[in-house]
């Protein structure tokens, strides 16, 4: 059985951790299927948005045990190379050029966090709970400490990297770590409304806007005054840009939004 699903329905692709027996924990092989299906989820110019999920009662258990046994016994190269693999796909989904939407029906532990703080949108089943259970293990969340810490902070991650307590869903959404939750029954609903927000936007601005926030992060505005300048120029002079402020002036739809995906203004 393949340990990810990957569909794409009308402009929607969904990819689907498909290995509910381990609570999805993911292995080697799995970081390099799910690598390979952002980036080529994120190359599909027929892609608006893409929903990470998965299916049992867990999101991602994080790192599987039989893979933690084989690391076990790997060299420090050989750890080296595996967790460059893992950063690999964490950036994958960091920068892919679509919206990310992360469904998060259960618990994600250690890794599986990193899966939910890398997506740019967040939602998670009330019942949901996450832990970065690291160092229980003896061991640190390196690789998804990055997306972490820009998730919930520093403060917070210096907490639950070092004590590895459990915490569910309305401290995660506290946190700043998952931006809605919602009744298991209506997790679906919820991000069907985000996926008709996303709809609404240009997806060529969008891509830009999503780079533009790795841009000023916790820069000085004086240091980014140039390029964000020169940002705006180019997108406004830009196909999509003339269209979407042609249609704003003209009071009408701009070429991206679909008859079925307007909504009413004022």
């Amino acid at each position: 059985m393949a340990p990810l699903d990957l569909t794409i329905a009308d402009d929607i692709a969904t990819i689907t951790l498909a290995r509910g027996e381990v609570h999805n924990a993911f292995d080697d092989a799995l970081i390099v299927d799910l690598t390979a299906a952002f980036q080529d989820v994120g190359a599909n110019p027929a892609v608006r948005v893409v929903i990470l999920a998965a299916e049992g009662k867990s999101f991602s258990a994080g790192a599987d045990l039989n893979w933690m046994r084989r690391m076990a016994e790997y060299s420090e190269a050989e750890n080296l190379a595996d967790a460059k693999a893992l950063a690999g796909l964490m950036q994958a989904i960091d920068i892919c050029p679509k919206p990310t939407i992360a469904r998060v029906q259960g618990a994600a532990f250690g890794g599986g966090v990193g899966l939910v703080a890398c997506c740019d949108i967040a939602v998670a089943s009330d019942r949901a709970s996450f832990c970065l259970s690291e160092v229980k293990l003896g061991i640190v969340p390196a690789v998804i400490s990055p997306y972490i810490v820009r998730a919930i902070g520093p403060r917070a991650a210096r907490r639950y990297v070092q004590t590895a307590e459990r915490f569910g869903a309305a401290e995660a959404h506290r946190l700043g770590l998952v931006h809605e939750v919602a009744a298991e029954d209506a997790l679906d609903a919820v991000i069907g409304g985000i996926v008709d927000a996303l709809r609404q936007g240009g997806p060529e601005a969008q891509r830009e806007a999503k780079s533009l926030v790795a841009l000023v992060a916790d820069r000085d505005p004086a240091e980014v005054l140039d390029e964000t300048a020169r940002r705006i120029a180019v997108i406004r002079a830009g196909a999509e840009g003339q269209d979407g402020l042609a249609a704003f002036l003209d009071k009408r739809p701009p070429s991206w939004v679909r008859d079925g995906d307007r909504r009413n203004k004022g």
